[in-house]
């Protein structure tokens, strides 16, 4: 376990971990929902894939409806890759940056969630039913999430060879 928590950064517990720690203790006062852990190491482990689901809501839903919105917009990518060589505050300001689009993410899934529960309550079909649709949703987030890492993998490389090339 001491191994686990020597491999967490800044960057996990800050983007993951504290988000899915705050998304269970606000679930639990705002709903009837309870995702608290008594163990700890249980608690790390779910609080950073909570967080980490949080993220990637953030990222494929909250940051495409606010550009489509006009309420945000990024800089283009190769722009940001430079100019993230010459001031590395570009960085730091980049994951304030995502942390607080994955918190905008947390309070709009703490909404669903409080929705969530009183749909439930005048559902005909039983728990088996939302827990099926609770999968369906993650791994079609999940199957998002992998096909946007590709494009960014895919292009940071396109824009490495190309710098090469020049």
């Amino acid at each position: 376990m001491k191994v686990i928590l020597e491999k967490l950064s800044a960057y996990h517990i800050f983007s993951y971990l504290l988000p899915g720690f705050l998304f269970v203790i606000l679930g639990e006062r705002l709903t009837s929902f309870s995702l608290i852990q008594r163990s700890w190491v249980v608690g790390i482990v779910l609080y950073c894939f909570i967080g980490l689901v949080i993220s990637r809501v953030g990222l494929l839903i909250v940051k495409p409806v606010l550009e489509r919105i006009g309420f945000v917009k990024d800089a283009p990518y190769e722009d940001y890759v430079e100019a993230s060589k010459s001031d590395s505050k570009i960085d730091i300001l980049s994951a304030q940056n995502n942390l607080l689009r994955t918190l905008c993410a947390m309070v709009m899934m703490l909404i669903g969630l409080k929705i969530g529960e009183k749909v439930i309550g005048v559902l005909p079909w039983g728990a088996d039913v939302y827990d099926f649709i609770v999968l369906a949703a993650l791994f079609a987030l999940f199957l998002c999430s992998y096909r946007k890492q590709t494009q960014e993998v895919v292009r940071r490389v396109r824009f490495a060879r190309k710098k090469e090339a020049e």
